[in-house]
């Protein structure tokens, strides 16, 4: 990585005798800040510690003399100066007087994303968190410059306090060929969000510390625009997000919802529980842990659901080593066998040239939480590709398997949108015993089941569907198709399990299908249905005309309604009890 700082032009700011005793210093090169409090003795921090420059207190002298040789304090008390990215920050009294000045020291640092390089040619939008200090910024000005130059996209900053393009009105050749907007004042950022969008026709949005619910809408609002989104918020990990009412629209939001009865019981959890209330504004999030060390979550929608269900999400940890190679490993909340309770499982490494290799992370390494415990699930290693025989013996156990579970007229691979079979199927408001038995009578690959989320499709009633919005809700959310049959009758059960299967339908049921119109067996049932079967295929389907059965009870008309739909034509009952009988008519 590549360090540019201009060091020296913010060493020219400070009073003679401070600046004096800094350029001789040492660590000059790791300088992080220098604060000058008035009446206080000014302080040099680095990444280890901290140290007095002088030994007398800070006069209103020398906090002058800083002052003059810097640009105009904003609204946010912040100034810098032209063509860096030094950063000077006041502290004022209660008259409005400058007490206090802290100088950061601005760097640019090159190849400082190559953890995420991958992540931003996604196009997906990304959202950096850490505490300050930790890098956000730098890694911010960096995303933009491989955007605008690697990648040729249109890229523009919102530049809130000059901080990521550097202070005066040439941005600093950090960023590439990105674009920069100042903002006039912080209060106005989310105005200027929408103004770079309408006005500039930006590919790329970079936002450095969204921080209002203004400012959040407004990222919303881009984002829904179809423009890609990179941002910083303060937080360390997405769960302070989620607490965080102003900021929690960027994770998607959260909203209290009430299960039912069933929905409880099934969840095992009490009615009243919080769900993600839209789709994040940001796909992707990276909690920056230290400056070499980064959590990925892939899908923040995932991450923020399980949260809300109480369970730990499975991220990766990214770290890069001194030579820029950078190792992946997968977080698992659960040890595995094989891998140690003080060490990290094994990864993969990107190098510079992109070659994946094994690697292994130092046992020294310490992570916040139950990342510290070594309990790690490796990024499952490229399988080698099979040989022709090997193949050709794995697919006849296959159809070995298949043969042997089901008929061989039904043996499938996949169902209608490559689901696996046996087909899991989740009934809603349909007989669940003439659904198990027609499935079994007629020997369907199909498997009811009470987990919607293990389902490959609903079967609802069409008044369920249509009266039930939350059905509609879950199993969008969940991407389970929803398919409906108008009556809870055995011919529409049997025509809608065939559709879900895409099995053709017989032109004449066999006799499977026509004993599942028997309720219960006897003589006067077999006769009623038997005469119905010979009177549609003796007569109505080859000879076109209509035919009136024998006189019937209601009970048994009804077989008889049931077995004329299911070849798909219509009857109606006429006559007066106890002479009230069935006429078929053809199609």
């Amino acid at each position: 990585m590549t360090k540019t700082d201009d060091l020296q032009k913010l060493l020219d700011i400070l009073p003679l005798d401070i600046k004096n005793v800094l350029e001789q210093h040492p660590q000059r090169d790791s300088l992080i800040e220098v604060v000058m409090d008035l009446g206080r003795r000014p302080e040099a921090r680095f990444p280890d510690r901290a140290e007095y420059l002088a030994e007398s207190g800070i006069s209103h002298d020398q906090i002058r003399y800083s002052i003059q040789r810097v640009g105009h304090f904003g609204g946010d008390n912040r100034a810098g100066l032209a063509q860096t990215l030094h950063r000077i920050s006041a502290i004022r009294n209660r008259a409005g007087d400058i007490i206090g000045l802290t100088c950061r020291v601005g760097r640019a640092v090159f190849g400082t994303i190559g953890m995420i390089h991958d992540l931003v040619e996604t196009g997906q939008s990304i959202l950096l968190l850490g505490r300050p200090g930790v890098g956000k910024t730098t890694a911010l000005r960096e995303i933009a410059r491989v955007l605008a130059d690697d990648l040729n996209k249109r890229v523009v900053i919102i530049d809130t306090s000059n901080e990521i393009a550097g202070d005066g009105d040439v941005p600093h050749p950090a960023i590439g060929r990105a674009r920069r907007m100042q903002v006039s004042r912080p209060e106005f950022q989310h105005q200027v969000m929408i103004e770079a969008v309408e006005n500039h026709m930006p590919e790329v949005i970079v936002i450095d510390e969204i921080g209002t619910e203004l400012e959040a809408l407004a990222a919303r609002t881009i984002a829904e625009r179809g423009v890609q989104l990179v941002g910083t918020a303060h937080g360390n990990q997405i769960e302070n997000l989620i607490k965080n009412p102003t900021l929690s629209d960027l994770v998607g939001g959260i909203q209290s919802v009430t299960l039912g009865d069933d929905e409880a019981r099934r969840r095992r959890t009490q009615k009243t529980v919080l769900e993600r209330k839209a789709p994040p504004t940001f796909e992707i999030a990276v909690e920056m842990l230290e400056r070499q060390r980064w959590t990925i979550h892939e899908s923040v929608a995932d991450t923020v659901d399980a949260l809300l269900r109480g369970r730990i999400p499975n991220p990766q940890l990214r770290t890069v080593d001194a030579d820029g190679k950078v190792t992946i490993v997968r977080q698992s909340p659960t040890p595995l066998r094989g891998v140690g309770q003080d060490g990290f499982g094994r990864g993969y490494e990107v190098g510079n040239p992109r070659q994946e290799e094994e690697s292994k992370l130092s046992p020294t390494m310490t992570v916040g939480g139950w990342r510290s415990t070594g309990r790690m699930i490796p990024l499952a290693a490229v399988p080698e590709p099979a040989t022709r025989e090997q193949e050709f013996e794995r697919l006849l156990d296959e159809s070995l398997a298949r043969s042997d579970r089901f008929n061989s007229d039904l043996a499938v691979n996949a169902g209608p949108n490559g689901e696996d079979l046996p087909l899991h199927i989740y009934p809603y408001g349909v007989s669940r015993h003439q659904l198990e038995q027609a499935i079994q009578v007629l020997s369907l690959p199909v498997v009811l089941t009470k987990d919607i989320d293990s389902a490959d499709a609903i079967l609802a009633l069409r008044s369920h569907v249509k009266n039930q919005s939350k059905l509609r809700h879950v199993a969008k959310a969940r991407h389970v198709p929803i398919h409906t049959l108008k009556s809870n009758t055995i011919p529409q059960i049997i025509r809608t399990l065939r559709r879900l299967l895409d099995m053709d339908e017989p032109v004449v049921p066999d006799e499977r299908e026509l004993s599942l119109f028997i309720q219960n067996g006897s003589e006067d049932e077999l006769d009623a249905l038997e005469e119905a079967r010979l009177a549609v295929e003796q007569i109505v389907i080859p000879k076109g005309q209509p035919v009136e059965l024998l006189p019937r009870s209601a009970k048994v008309r009804k077989m008889q309604h049931e077995l004329v739909e299911h070849y798909r034509l219509k009857s109606d009952s006429f006559g007066d009890e106890p002479n009230r009988r069935l006429r078929i008519y053809p199609a």
